[in-house]
Formats: structure tokens, C-alpha cells, sequence
């Protein structure tokens, strides 16, 4: 008897299924990306670029470990305690410190290439909040943060220095892809913009649910409220982890 080949399941195809449930309103858009550290299977809905606000902090850290990796150095004693406010309590003047440092958007741009984020822009205008980038994009990053020494240009000591920040965020910041399981590591990101008075979140990390480790990045804008932004970017993150857990 010939054997049977299992059909190949198509991911995307089982995310954008899932994302159907997930309100959105009326303008507003959702992309996301999703990977099952696992089984390896991940998926990607919309191409889109937005803005980072917040969640680029996690990429300027990234940027400056890695530039301290090149020159043999470790970071300074400030540079942690900007790094700590940065990513656990989102605070925008240690951003703005740990921007200067590495360079600003050519910095954060170099770091990216080596990376291998294709399509995100560092800090338009020179504000580093207004980083474009794609959810993607952003997975390529949180493989950066999460994978092993053979797939990360980060080192080990790095990776768990960014991880333990992640980890650790202040209470009242720790919603976004946190609701699609527990024992989160994650960086979120709010923006209203003032032409529109539109909402810019975003939310992008680790999350275990079902005792497997998932990777999702959730972007979105155009939400009327920092309130349904955070609703449906929860909603778009519990979508997706069922959808590249389905058996």
C-alpha cells in the first residue's frame, strides 16, 4: 500500500479563519504574527506597516547589546537602569537616553539588518516611537529575544537579559498577548495619534498556554479608544495562539 502524505497545513489560511471572530472596528487594522516554538508551525496575517510606538524599546535594547557585543563591553551601570524603566515601566526619557546611544534610526536599522527584519524604518521624523514596522518583522525579532545561540546574532546573556526585562513589566502595563496564556514575557506599545485622535497598540512577546511557548506579535491602529485597542489586540492574540495549536 502507498502511504499516505498528511496534507500540508496551510497557517496563514488558519489564522486569518481565527481572526474572523475578533472585532474590529469600522477603519481600524489588524496584523499579526504567531509562531509555536514547538511544532515549529507559525502563521502571519497582514503586511501592513505601522507604527511601533512603545514596542520598538524592546529593539532598542536589542540594538545597543548587540552593539556592546561587538565592542567587548558590558553595559554600564546607567545604561541598565535605563534599560530596566525603558522596558518594564515603558518609560520614554530612558527610551529616549538608549536612543541617542545607539545611534539613533541608523543605529537601529543596522542592528536590524543583522537581524533580519526587512521592513521596518527606525525612528521617522527622529522619533523613535514612530519606528514602522510589520508584525512580521516582529517575529523575526522575538526570535532574536526567544530562539537559541544558532538562529540569534544576540548571546546568551543577552537574550536573558531581555528576557528577565520582559518578564518583568509593571502592573497595569502587562495586557496585550499576555491573555492568550500565562508565564509572559512581553513589551507593549499605545499611541493616539493627533492628526486623528486615533489609537496606535501593540503588543509583541513570549506567552505559554497549554504548557507550549508561543511567539506573537499583535499590531494594530485606527481603534477610537486605547480601551478596544487593548481588547482587540487580546482577542487577535488568543485567535492566534488556538490557531497554530490546532492539531
Amino acid at each position: 500500500m502507498e502511504p499516505v502524505t498528511a496534507p500540508e497545513v496551510n497557517g496563514d489560511g488558519l489564522l486569518a479563519a481565527a481572526l474572523r471572530d475578533v472585532a474590529v472596528e469600522d477603519g481600524a487594522e489588524l496584523s499579526v504574527a504567531v509562531l509555536d516554538t514547538a511544532s515549529g508551525r507559525s502563521a502571519v496575517y497582514g503586511t501592513a506597516q505601522c507604527e511601533t510606538a512603545s514596542i520598538v524599546k524592546a529593539d532598542i535594547l536589542a540594538a545597543l547589546l548587540l552593539q556592546t557585543q561587538d565592542a567587548g563591553r558590558e553595559l554600564t551601570a546607567q545604561e541598565r537602569e535605563y534599560a530596566a524603566a525603558m522596558i518594564e515601566e515603558s518609560d520614554n526619557a530612558s527610551a529616549t537616553a538608549l536612543w541617542r546611544t545607539i545611534g539613533g534610526a541608523a543605529g537601529l536599522d543596522a542592528a536590524n539588518e543583522r537581524f533580519g527584519l526587512t521592513a521596518t524604518e527606525g525612528g521617522q521624523d527622529g522619533l523613535w516611537g514612530l519606528t514602522r514596522t510589520t508584525a512580521a518583522d516582529q517575529l523575526v525579532l522575538l526570535r532574536q529575544i526567544f530562539g537559541d545561540e544558532e538562529e540569534s546574532e544576540l548571546s546568551a546573556a543577552s537574550r536573558g537579559y531581555l528576557q528577565e526585562l520582559m518578564g518583568g513589566i509593571a502592573e497595569g502595563q502587562d495586557w496585550g498577548i499576555s491573555a492568550a496564556g500565562s508565564d509572559f514575557a512581553l513589551k507593549n506599545g499605545w499611541l493616539p495619534r493627533t492628526a486623528t485622535g486615533l489609537w496606535v497598540v501593540n503588543s509583541v512577546g513570549r506567552v505559554t498556554a497549554d504548557g507550549e511557548e508561543h511567539l506573537v506579535a499583535v499590531l494594530s491602529r485606527g481603534s477610537t479608544t486605547k480601551e478596544k485597542g487593548i481588547a482587540m489586540v487580546e482577542a487577535a492574540a488568543r485567535a492566534a495562539v488556538s490557531a497554530v495549536s490546532a492539531p
